[in-house]
């Protein structure tokens, strides 16, 4: 069972989540202050962490960029009545994996805690599986079903980073810059090479498909049952 951490001076909400989370099937546990936060996470394994902005002695911002000073890489979901532009933005500079404004919706705080922990499940175990196909990200392998291959480098770290955030679209930009590097001297059409030698060799994989949304890139397309 995945143990939840929030960290929120305000009794109701840290009652509030918790009943909500518990309810979702998470262990859940309270902080109301940096400094019981990380008492509690000496002493508890921590999968996540709601981290509200505005706490007593170190804010939320702080805390954020102090756990990942020291190389801490717990999924950090910020939850704040702080809504501009520049407030969300500096939770993302502070180290923040989400952001959420309050109130929250509770089924969309499920859903982003789900996939916050689905992401990092993948990174740790370098690996991902969806369906009955398995990608290793050591040996740039991929097996689905009964056949198994290596793949070019480009195109596994490509099929990689689509299956992580599945049915989320990236355009060519973003794509060319996560896997070539902005300094690379190709094209966003490389990008789309790419993509239909991924479709070739996967045109008879049930388990996904990587649409193509016009004007906009690809995702990949999972069925909800996978996810």
């Amino acid at each position: 069972m995945f143990q939840l951490l929030i960290v929120d001076d305000d009794k109701n909400t840290r009652r509030f989540l918790r009943a909500v989370l518990t309810h979702a099937g998470y262990k859940v546990l309270t902080a109301d202050c940096a400094r019981e936060a990380l008492d509690i996470m000496e002493i508890s394994k921590i999968d996540l962490m709601i981290l509200d902005i505005m706490l007593p002695g170190m804010d939320g911002y702080a805390f954020s960029k102090m756990l990942r000073d020291c190389n801490n890489d717990i999924p950090i979901l910020m939850l704040s009545a702080r809504r501009l532009p520049q407030d969300v933005k500096k939770g993302f500079l502070s180290g923040t994996d989400d952001y959420m404004t309050k109130p929250v919706d509770e089924e969309e705080l499920i859903l982003r805690i789900r996939a916050l922990l689905r992401r990092s499940r993948i990174v740790s175990e370098r690996s991902l599986t969806v369906g009955n196909t398995i990608l290793n990200y050591d040996t740039l392998s991929v097996k689905s079903g009964s056949c198994e291959q290596i793949l070019p480098q480009k195109e596994f770290y490509l099929l990689y980073k689509l299956l992580s955030y599945p049915n989320q679209i990236f355009t060519r930009i973003q794509l060319m810059e996560d896997i070539w590097g902005p300094s690379s001297d190709s094209t966003d059409a490389t990008v789309s090479v790419h993509i239909n030698r991924l479709r070739n060799r996967f045109e008879d994989c049930p388990d996904f498909s990587i649409v193509t949304i016009r004007g906009l890139g690809y995702k990949a397309q999972i069925t909800e049952d996978m996810l």
